[in-house]
């Protein structure tokens, strides 16, 4: 019990701690707060086990992502020159994740048992999600230990890819691709502010209460199977139409709030990294396969959005969407300090979320054909 209460108290306190480092100390803002995170997460979760932990992770790494999005997008701005990036970015997403599991079949899934399947499996999580893979191994008839050990390795690997593009990846993107500006005024609340500061919290808060309500309504009308699409179809879609409403215009620190929800969701997700359990040797091809598509498929992204123009902030955040999800988005966008890309990111990851179990099984039955 206690330990779980300590663990709690790191989660919620951990961020405000590194945000005031960060603050202090401009070595460590030029790292970033996101990525200082995931390495105290990956510490933490790796040195302290009490009993109910798994349980303290799961709530709150589902608990904030959901109230961070509705704040986020309060206090964006639409721009239509922008939807034409977005269209693209999702386009040049989905080509290059299938391109790079077809080009990967013939170097690693041949030479496993049921590598189309896998293939198809792959196809599922990395344009949508979790969920897709779940109904992927359904619908294919995929064996549990498979299942297993395939998610194991995406859980590692998608870390090794978020951890790159934190560090290192998103600086390199930003030099070879058109830049977009980034919003850097999102930091802090003046003290003299700070009365109204709490009202408009509280006003936020409400209308991101009730946001989540009626989304968790349409998810659960909807049924198991498609909760999560519409859950996060509805909280971006409200969000967006909230953030034209004047009295929500004109509040404060809707971003601030949102993103500390989502430091809170980096550090609770790295501290479930245990690269510990994972059985290397369970299917070195499987690792191979799976490391090619996640890598394989930024690079053509990368590749692709010069000629077309898009710009690195939506290429870098439309590959999170697929790879990672779009829980994952509030976060990268925070770590780029560019909250105009949120809403584009999240459309990207709705669509794939979508499309994910069609695309996965066409794949699969077209590799068994190759």
């Amino acid at each position: 019990m206690v330990g779980n209460i300590l663990t709690i108290v790191f989660f919620l306190l951990c961020p405000a701690c590194v945000l005031w480092l960060c603050r202090r100390f401009p070595l460590l803002d030029k790292i970033g707060p996101v990525l200082i995170l995931y390495i105290m997460g990956i510490i933490f979760g790796n040195l302290f086990h009490p009993s109910g932990m798994a349980d303290v992770q799961d709530v709150l790494s589902s608990a904030t992502v959901p109230l961070a999005i509705p704040l986020m997008l309060f206090s964006c701005t639409f721009q239509r020159s922008k939807t034409r990036s977005q269209l693209i970015a999702l386009l040049l997403g989905l080509a290059a994740v299938t391109i790079s599991v077809i080009v990967g079949y013939f170097l690693f899934g041949r030479n496993m048992e049921d590598g189309a399947k896998i293939g198809g499996m792959l196809t599922g999580v990395y344009t949508g999600g979790t969920i897709n893979l779940a109904s992927l191994k359904v619908m294919l008839g995929v064996s549990e230990e498979t299942f297993i050990l395939l998610n194991s390795f995406d859980m590692a690997v998608s870390f090794l890819y978020l951890t790159f593009l934190l560090s290192v990846g998103i600086r390199m993107f930003r030099r070879w691709l058109p830049a977009q500006k980034s919003d850097d005024d999102l930091e802090e609340i003046k003290e003299q502010e700070k009365e109204q500061g709490l009202r408009d919290a509280g006003f936020l808060l409400a209308v991101d209460a009730l946001i989540i309500g009626i989304s968790a309504g349409l998810g659960l009308l909807a049924g198991d199977g498609a909760f999560m699409t519409v859950l996060i179809l509805s909280l971006t879609t409200l969000g967006i139409a909230a953030s034209f409403w004047r009295p929500i215009k004109k509040r404060k620190y809707g971003y601030e709030i949102g993103m500390y929800c989502i430091y809170v969701f980096s550090v609770v997700v790295a501290s479930m990294a245990d690269l510990r359990s994972l059985s290397i040797s369970g299917s070195l091809n499987m690792l191979g396969y799976l490391t090619f598509v996640i890598f394989f498929s930024l690079l053509l992204e990368v590749l692709a959005a010069k000629p077309f123009k898009v710009d690195a902030d939506t290429m870098t955040v439309s590959s999170v969407a697929y790879i990672c999800s779009p829980p994952f988005v509030p976060m990268m966008a925070a770590a780029m300090k560019n909250k105009s890309v949120l809403a584009g990111g999240l459309s990207v990851g709705v669509v794939g979320y979508a499309v994910g179990n069609y695309l996965g099984f066409l794949i699969a039955r077209l590799l068994e054909t190759l």
